[in-house]
């Protein structure tokens, strides 16, 4: 159900059905404790509305609805980057909720992918979506359009590890300075309120005439930094791999090549591989639904044959939303006509 804190090594080792595993890192490892608390937390706030409908049923629909990585959508920023089974959900929603946008080959620019981001979480912060486009952008201007693949990729990376790619850019700028690896001091994380000026930084660096730096002392000193950090980061293997492709490396390439990387997409688990990046045949299919719902009734009716489908769609969506609204969609799932009696009325 959980997506683990610890390197992708060790989540093989921590699961339920292990029972060499101390109770105590179980529970730190999967989150369930972080899960629990804000389940009690959304049950106290709105304890009216979810009391009638019985508190196993809540809690049974939460747990579900973490499971199926429904339940970021709508949610605040500090409760989507909290945990990396909660980034990887949000990734694989963006994904989800605009997938037809890379199916109909639109580029968008900074702001716009911003707004798109609004629509799921109201305080997204435009550091982290600029971010990412200095990533696809390779640092260049960042107005420029971008299309859905290249952009999701590159916010998947970001938005994943960030605290590791802070990190990975101060150890970066050392190197460029001239240090010694010996000299270089490794940071164990760098908190993402501290991104944009970091990240002004390296502009500033990047517009200085320089070829990057060696690839050799760059994965020396990464692996130095794998080895004392504490949080999720791409595999070893992938980074090294990278690295050794080039004579030369700058940040933004070496983040371009991670971001375009199979394997750290396969590891992160959020989104399809990049040949099947446009195929969702599940999402497909409630859409084909709604379309013959609308096409149904084109006349008096079809604007509440939309609204139904449009329910239905946010019910299978947002079992959160779900929650939120239980006491209007039960009404509904009765059978009752009242919207519409109302609605001819």
């Amino acid at each position: 159900m959980f997506i683990s804190t610890s390197s992708p090594e060790s989540m093989s080792r921590m699961n339920r059905f292990n029972s060499t595993v101390p109770d105590d890192e179980y529970l730190a490892d999967s989150n369930v404790l972080f899960y629990l608390s804000d389940a009690v937390t959304q049950l106290l706030e709105h304890k009216e509305e979810y009391t009638q409908f019985g508190v196993i049923r809540y809690f049974a629909e939460y747990f579900s609805s973490v499971k199926n990585s429904n339940h970021v959508l709508f949610r605040e920023y500090n409760y989507i980057r909290a945990t990396p089974h909660n980034r990887a959900s949000f990734i694989r929603v963006v994904w989800r909720c605009y997938r037809q946008i890379g199916k109909s080959g639109d580029s968008l620019s900074v702001l716009e992918y911003r707004s798109l981001l609004h629509l799921l979480c109201p305080d997204f912060p435009l550091a982290m979506v600029q971010s990412a486009a200095r990533i696809v952008l390779m640092d260049d201007a960042i107005d420029r359009l971008m299309s859905f693949s290249d952009f999701l990729y590159a916010l998947q990376l970001q938005f994943y590890y960030p605290e590791f790619l802070d990190s990975v850019l101060v150890i970066y700028q050392d190197l460029l300075a001239g240090k010694s690896p010996n000299t270089v001091i490794v940071p164990t994380s760098t908190s993402i309120e501290q991104l944009p000026s970091v990240a002004a930084e390296e502009t500033d660096k990047e517009k200085q005439p320089q070829d990057g730096v060696e690839p050799s002392t760059l994965a020396q000193c990464v692996d130095a930094l794998c080895d004392r950090f504490k949080r999720s980061h791409p595999p070893r293997s992938c980074m090294r791999e990278v690295l050794e492709q080039t004579n030369k490396v700058s940040y933004y390439s070496f983040l371009m090549s991670l971001a375009k990387h199979e394997t750290i997409n396969q590891t992160i688990g959020a989104l399809p591989s990049m040949a099947e990046f446009l195929i969702d045949p599940e999402m497909d299919q409630e859409l084909d639904k709604l379309i013959a719902q609308i096409s149904v009734s084109p006349g008096s009716n079809s604007s509440g044959s939309a609204v139904g489908g449009l329910k239905e769609v946010q019910r299978r969506a947002s079992p959160r939303r779900n929650i939120h609204h239980r006491r209007k969609m039960e009404v509904e799932s009765d059978g009752s006509t009242e919207e519409t009696d109302s609605s001819e009325n």
